[in-house]
């Protein structure tokens, strides 16, 4: 939440000519709701099985950067996948980092009545061990430009 998966996969799928799919983007339009509203009237459960489907669906396009919810590394079959799918990019960024650029942000359902800090340390606390497990390259956003990240994960990929 906040590293800038969306923002840098469509720089990076339009730098490398393939599509970008964004998972955040099909549950809305499948479900015809925001994805507040999903944590809301069905739970947070219900939307992480949203997040594992329309996984599924987004790894049968080919030649595509995917933008995955921050969530989705929780299930250990959601990462199986990732995995055996292609190469994954960590977009990393500090605790600190990440709240000052989510603060305010209303399409946030975990943010919801917390501090925005408190929440990013928790999380990230929680989910960098799961992407350290999947990750090909880790890229720290917080110190680096939208540019300077997408010319190092296409300089990674060409390798």
């Amino acid at each position: 939440m906040g590293s800038g998966k969306s923002t840098i996969g469509k720089l990076l799928a339009s730098r490398l000519s393939l599509s970008f799919v964004d998972l955040d983007e099909m549950i809305v339009q499948a479900q015809g709701k925001s994805i507040p509203q999903i944590f809301e009237q069905d739970g947070e459960a219900v939307f992480r099985a949203l997040e594992s489907q329309a996984l599924e669906e987004a790894l049968k396009f080919q030649d595509s950067v995917i933008a995955t919810g921050g969530g989705v590394i929780l299930s250990e079959h959601n990462r199986e996948r990732m995995k055996d799918a292609g190469q994954v990019i960590w977009l990393d960024a500090s605790p600190k980092t990440l709240a000052a650029r989510i603060t305010g942000d209303s399409n946030r359902p975990l943010l919801h009545d917390v501090d925005p800090l408190e929440k990013m340390i928790a999380l990230t606390s929680e989910r960098n061990p799961l992407y350290e497990q999947v990750a090909d390259l880790k890229i720290d956003t917080s110190i680096l430009s939208d540019k300077e990240a997408v010319d190092k994960i296409a300089a990674f990929l060409s390798e």
